[in-house]
């Protein structure tokens, strides 16, 4: 599905061509024409794309559309899964658009799918480069609909990936003793079990069979969601092998599963604690499951409001109709000054949490009740300010209110925190 709306924004803006002003409808250049009518008789079927637009190409080699059409091909590769094209088309896009981490990683997997040398040195030069770029990202602000923490951990997984695959391509070349040491170093980042896959794979490569059985069962046992099904039957398979060739039969196998089971599980909820104690909210997904801060650094456990109706009223400094909002607001919090089964909070979404407290002062607004968003706000999807939500006693959203309506905001956000208290 993604692809095919990937194809129908690109063929799109194919077809809009410039035309004279007052000249209606623009006409299509002969060239789109074909190409409007090749990729119509395709039927969005992406092999039949590929070979329209491969067709188109060669008829047309300096098409002003070509790098779109490249990057499309790109795509159709990827859903048919055709290795071929995606390293010739995709080594095409990494020319023109060398840190598309995306294409990135497709063409590194797609050159591994081989253990061909020369296809293993590119693999190298583009994982170095993935690496890179990771590591850039670990700099960066995270994206809006994650925290920080689970960003950093995003930024971990990708890591590992870059030096699972370095050690397959380092393999490949020869230097088997380099490509363990990055196996265990992916692994040590995140453990997943493509790295365990490859340590396994170049220790038995090296002839170390016995030591080749741990890994190998921890790409079996481990809980990793990128592993599919044909994926762990490979390493079962590869596992049996070698536990075979080292004590003859299988017989105490099974042990060493359940155990590389209990060890592989123990290591990503040691991960999970780290990530709670670094941020309560990384691995949140429910409302009630938040912890938010105050800005005296007091911390208020949503859980504890629980039985509670709850207005949430997202705001920031910088936003206009927030200040405009307040005092009506306030209005409606003294409207429920006396009913203790409603909480109000304002929670602030700047990102310098610094401007607030002066700014509060300044504006002789009670603090009393003011927390940061910690996240908050990707879990409810917050996309503008201000933005009132209204959970009810069981925690589930009742109301949500987008902006902010002058002279009727009193009367509509009192009747509606009334309805969330009948729930």
């Amino acid at each position: 599905m993604k692809f095919l709306i990937a194809l129908l924004i690109s063929v799109s803006c194919w077809a809009q061509q410039a035309a004279p002003a007052g000249s209606g409808r623009p006409a299509l250049s002969p060239e789109s024409q074909e190409l409007t009518q090749a990729l119509a008789e395709a039927n969005n079927s992406p092999v039949e794309v590929i070979h329209a637009l491969e067709k188109h190409l060669a008829k047309y080699p300096n098409s002003p559309q070509k790098s779109d059409i490249e990057r499309v091909i790109v795509k159709a590769a990827i859903e048919t899964k055709d290795q071929k094209r995606l390293v010739e088309y995709g080594e095409r896009v990494l020319k023109r658009e060398p840190n598309d981490m995306q294409v990135l990683d497709k063409v590194i997997r797609a050159l591994l799918s081989t253990d061909d040398k020369d296809t293993s040195e590119r693999a190298l030069k583009y994982s170095l480069h993935y690496q890179e770029l990771l590591g850039g990202m670990r700099k960066e602000p995270p994206p809006g609909h994650m925290s920080q923490t689970q960003w950093q951990d995003s930024v971990d997984q990708g890591q590992g990936r870059a030096y699972a695959c370095q050690a397959r391509a380092t393999g490949n070349l020869g230097r088997i003793d380099e490509a363990i040491a990055l196996a265990r170093r992916g692994y040590e980042i995140y453990p997943s079990a493509e790295s365990a896959r490859e340590l396994g794979r170049w220790l038995a490569r090296a002839g170390k069979n016995q030591e080749a059985i741990v890994p190998y069962a921890e790409a079996f046992a481990i809980p990793d969601p990128r592993n599919s099904d044909g994926d762990r039957a490979k390493d079962r398979a590869q596992l049996g092998e070698i536990y075979r060739k080292v004590y003859g039969s299988e017989k105490g196998l099974g042990d060493v599963v359940l155990e590389a089971y209990d060890n592989t599980s123990g290591l990503l909820s040691a991960r999970r604690l780290r990530l709670r104690e670094d941020d309560p909210n990384s691995l949140a997904t429910n409302i009630m499951d938040f912890t938010l801060s105050g800005l005296d650094g007091r911390k208020l456990t949503l859980a504890s409001l629980k039985g509670k109706a709850i207005v949430f009223a997202f705001w920031a400094t910088w936003c206009g109709p927030c200040r405009a909002q307040h005092p009506e607001y306030e209005q409606v919090i003294q409207r429920f000054h006396d009913t203790p089964d409603v909480v109000f909070l304002s929670i602030n979404t700047d990102e310098d949490r610094d401007l607030v407290a002066p700014f509060l002062k300044e504006q002789h607004w009670d603090q009393q009740n003011e927390y940061f968003e910690d996240g908050l706000s990707r879990v409810l999807a917050i996309r503008s300010i201000p933005t009132t939500i209204i959970v009810d006693k069981h925690g589930e959203i009742v109301n949500r209110m987008n902006g902010f309506l002058p002279g009727h905001f009193v009367d509509m956000l009192s009747d509606r925190v009334r309805d969330a208290l009948k729930n």
